[in-house]
């Protein structure tokens, strides 16, 4: 009976612990709102990635000079695209290894294969005035690219794994948004998947697309910052069996992004023009294109009726591979 009364006291203790514990805050509060350096206090960690030799490597400002083979070779083949999210816990914002590695989840999930437009030159013939005569003309076809092999080279020629690379070399503050944001894009149903984070100069070099002119790239390049200051990403949703149903699921995903992204600090400076590329509300690349100045500009030349000029090319500052679905 001593027992029994006992397990009763108990058992009455815990209800009461329950009733007045306090509720999990939500995870998608407005933190991600603060300027980038108050978000990299939460993301304090020095670890970066979820190898083991990885987390050692960026432990030690040193040791990422001396590693001696870090590099870690990456199938080429495309990934599977039926990804359920990754769990994560709401403490994962206070550690940038736990954030690595979840956005490495989303990098991986995503195929990196696209459609892309190909200009070509065809020769035909044409009758004008009853005589026939050849000329040359160019077509435009759509075909499709595999640039799964870009990351890993560029990983390989700076002496990097891959999730080092194209994971580490974005800005610390700006890896804490993005986590918030596919958070809240997995929680939506909307499968984000990451198709490219930091690029270096050569890894520009080789894009295709509409793309920014080499260092001049807010994914990392080398007049951006470089390394550690990548401030873009390219985003589409991996949802659906199909193609085409994975192109609907992206365009209802970057809707989404209009509407809520702001909550999290992340914006699409080009919208329709560039629909994958996202980057922080408050950086430069946003308030050039989407900015009060931006927007007067544009309500003042459509006013004037005068044509907008073309862009030079350093201003073209979107992503280096087209829209990834």
């Amino acid at each position: 009976m001593r027992l029994f009364n006992g397990f009763g006291c108990f058992l009455c203790g815990s209800l009461a612990l329950l009733c007045v514990a306090p509720a999990n805050p939500d995870r998608h509060v407005k933190a991600a709102l603060a300027p980038l350096d108050a978000i990299v206090a939460l993301a304090h960690s020095d670890a970066a990635l979820a190898a083991p030799e990885l987390r050692t490597a960026l432990a030690d400002p040193d040791a990422r000079a001396t590693l001696t083979d870090p590099v870690i070779k990456v199938p080429l083949a495309e990934p599977e695209v039926n990804v359920s999210p990754l769990e994560a816990s709401d403490e994962c914002v206070l550690s940038e290894e736990c954030i690595d590695q979840y956005l490495w989840s989303v990098y991986q999930r995503a195929p990196k294969v696209d459609t892309i437009k190909v200009e070509e030159q065809i020769k035909v013939k044409v009758e004008k005035n009853g005589k026939s005569r050849t000329v040359t003309k160019t077509v435009t076809k759509l075909v499709n690219e595999d640039f799964t092999w870009k990351d890993p080279d560029a990983a390989e020629k700076a002496g990097m794994s891959v999730a080092q690379y194209v994971i580490g070399g974005i800005d610390r503050g700006f890896k804490a948004r993005l986590y918030h944001l596919f958070r809240a894009l997995d929680d939506a149903g909307l499968a984000p998947g990451m198709t490219s984070g930091f690029r270096d100069d050569y890894r520009q070099s080789i894009a295709s697309g509409n793309k920014a002119v080499t260092g001049n790239s807010y994914h990392g390049g080398s007049l951006r910052g470089g390394y550690g200051h990548g401030l873009a990403a390219d985003i589409v949703s991996v949802k659906g069996e199909t193609r085409s149903e994975r192109c609907s699921s992206s365009e209802l995903m970057w809707k989404w992004i209009d509407a809520h992204g702001k909550e999290y600090g992340i914006g699409r400076p080009y919208l329709d023009k560039d629909p994958p590329h996202i980057a922080p509300i408050d950086g430069k690349e946003y308030a050039d294109k989407r900015g009060v100045r931006a927007k007067l500009a544009e309500k003042g030349s459509n006013k004037s009726g005068v044509a907008k000029a073309a862009k030079p090319l350093q201003a073209l500052q979107g992503r280096a591979e087209p829209k990834q679905l």
